[in-house]
């Protein structure tokens, strides 16, 4: 399986099938609207910018999701609004989701499995958890939240070439 395989729900309710971006480079991550980690939602859509204009080839995944602080408490139509009106987020954005525990998306569970976080743990520990994928649908690399992504840009560009 590969990310490829899953299929999520659009932040509009729609079904998304990810196989959709096959033969794409996509960045994955779990947000939140009220997380010290938000402002990332700029640095993100910079990044997706900047790279999707080269071509159709990169894709910023969002998925917000509430499991953390409740920092994402949120509708789904509440969510794409503030996304669009702080951020001018305009990469695609899914409906809100769990990363951990037994309601944890399809998608979030094999991304964890496939790149484990510190010391092998599969946990997502907070928002802004991203995960590089090649065109293949293999996760090429997981990055903390810690990690902003204008620190990603240059494994972005390997992965793109």
């Amino acid at each position: 399986m590969n990310v490829f395989d899953f299929q999520a729900t659009s932040l509009a309710g729609q079904p998304v099938d990810l196989g959709a971006y096959r033969g794409k480079v996509l960045l994955v991550v779990n947000t939140a609207s009220k997380c010290g980690f938000t402002p990332q939602y700029q640095g993100l859509e910079k990044v997706y910018r900047e790279l999707h204009a080269r071509g159709p080839g990169f894709e910023v995944l969002g998925f917000p999701c509430d499991q953390f602080g409740h920092q994402e408490p949120g509708s789904d139509a509440e969510i794409g609004a503030f996304c669009e009106k702080h951020y001018g987020v305009t990469f695609p954005m899914f409906a809100k989701i769990d990363v951990n525990g037994e309601q944890a998306h399809p998608l979030w569970k094999h991304l964890k499995e496939t790149a484990p976080g510190v010391l092998g743990t599969e946990a997502i520990k907070w928002n802004f958890t991203k995960f590089l994928v090649g065109r293949d649908g293999k996760v090429i690399h997981r990055y903390a939240p810690t990690t902003k992504p204008e620190e990603i840009a240059d494994d972005i560009e390997k992965a793109l070439q």
